[in-house]
């Protein structure tokens, strides 16, 4: 029961890294030009995303395979490479659409938590 609940706080945290990292990635170029006015240019850094997505990925590996066992189900863990799929692709193989593929990417990531956690509780636990 204690993975369970370890589980499904890692989710929650999964949904919670994807979700600002997609926002951060769409939001980005649209305000980009007055985060030095709020003292938000460090947002803008290659560091801060760079984290953002190792962030999501360890939580997201972490996450689904300690909950895999309990579902058996593999519904999540392809949506989580579908994801990062997106953000790689972005970021390395069609850099004109970086803007789309890697927000998409991290909302894709977020939905992989959030299948997982609903798997989770739904299953029996013994």
């Amino acid at each position: 029961m204690k993975n369970f609940i370890k589980s499904e706080k890692l989710d929650r945290l999964g949904m919670t890294a994807s979700l600002a990292c997609a926002i951060h990635c769409a939001v980005l170029p649209f305000v980009l030009t007055a985060l030095p006015l709020f003292g938000l240019s460090f947002l803008a850094h290659n560091w801060v995303e760079t984290f953002m997505i190792g962030l999501s990925l360890v939580i997201g590996i972490y996450s689904l395979s300690t909950s895999y066992p309990k579902h058996k189900r593999l519904l999540p863990l392809i949506i989580l490479v579908i994801g990062f799929g997106m953000i790689g692709t972005g970021h390395y193989l069609i850099e004109n659409m970086e803007a789309i593929l890697i927000p998409i990417g991290g909302f894709t990531i977020a939905l992989a938590h959030y299948i997982n956690w609903k798997y989770s509780r739904s299953c029996v636990h013994k």
